[in-house]
């Protein structure tokens, strides 16, 4: 029986993108994605932590239409300190407000922090070590002696003290953060950098006339990319931890912004009683932390050139 339509196109697909010899640019880096994912999906944690971030995203995105009731508001003298029930499955907390929809709305609030953190701090210090490993000599050294005097402090007590200069807020917070977190990305994007500055494809364009910001940008940076994508996803998990810290010591969101740090310190008084007002965001942000953390092993798994090695 001769394999349907389809079974052969996709067959054709497969082979195409698996390819020895890519024809071109396009089918190499979308043979080199397909079998990334290949070698991704085969690890099941990893699919779970993935799983994990897109419902987090969905629920981000969609936490007005998700929450039950209303993030802000409560009633206290019907709705105070109610145990979980049908009616509000997390509970309530001593202002009256539903619990679940605060740690919905919340997830938003946690979503942007990541965000913000991984826009600003990963393309920093992706620049910052792929100039220090090509350019070498006093540039090298002075690059790298202010990586490692923010690698010299703790990252929270770091972030305190930017926060408390800056100001306490959400921006504020996910500007500390950013600041405290590229050290290890330029740490990793200037080894790199300093074994591909020695490779001959790199020889190539130097005697093409190339100038060194064309090479470090077009040539350098993108072979670095994955590596620094890997650390971010890792980090994510110290990332939210941080900004709930921040939250907790209130530093971070202000009230009312039902941000989970700042959720788990309006619990920590009823944490004996009513321990389910602390539990709930104590419990996201254990779930979210882990489902990066899975993430980021599978992307290492995938994304490692030295895996196979």
């Amino acid at each position: 029986m001769s394999p349907s339509p389809t079974a052969a196109q996709a067959s054709s697909l497969h082979d195409w993108l698996m390819s020895d010899r890519p024809a071109s640019r396009r089918q190499a880096a979308l043979g080199r994605a397909y079998a990334s994912w290949r070698s991704f999906a085969r690890n099941r944690l990893a699919l779970l932590g993935l799983a994990i971030v897109i419902a987090l995203v969905l629920v981000a995105v969609f936490a007005d239409v998700l929450a039950p009731y209303s993030a802000y508001t409560g009633d206290l003298r019907t709705t105070r300190l109610l145990a979980p029930s049908p009616a509000h499955w997390f509970g309530t907390d001593d202002q009256g407000r539903d619990i679940l929809s605060r740690v919905l709305v919340g997830s938003r609030i946690t979503l942007t922090v990541v965000v913000l953190v991984a826009v600003l701090a990963a393309p920093l210090g992706l620049l910052v070590g792929t100039v220090a490993g090509y350019a070498g000599g006093w540039v090298d050294a002075v690059l790298m002696r202010v990586t490692d005097v923010f690698l010299a402090f703790p990252r929270l007590i770091l972030a305190l003290a930017f926060v408390a200069a800056l100001g306490p807020g959400i921006a504020n917070a996910a500007l500390a953060i950013a600041i405290t977190s590229w050290p290890p990305y330029a740490r990793i994007a200037r080894a790199e950098t300093l074994q591909i500055r020695q490779s001959d494809f790199i020889a190539a364009v130097q005697l093409l006339g190339a100038s060194p910001w064309r090479i470090v940008w077009r040539h350098i940076m993108p072979l670095c990319v994955s590596s620094v994508i890997v650390r971010v996803t890792l980090d994510m998990a110290g990332i939210i931890l941080t900004a709930a810290g921040l939250g907790f010591l209130g530093l971070g969101a202000q009230p009312p912004m039902p941000e989970w740090g700042a959720l788990i310190a309006n619990g920590r008084m009823y944490v004996l009683d009513q321990w389910w007002v602390a539990a709930a965001p104590g419990a996201a942000i254990f779930i979210v932390s882990l489902a990066f953390n899975l993430l980021g092993d599978g992307l290492r798994d995938a994304l490692d050139p030295k895996d196979g090695q």
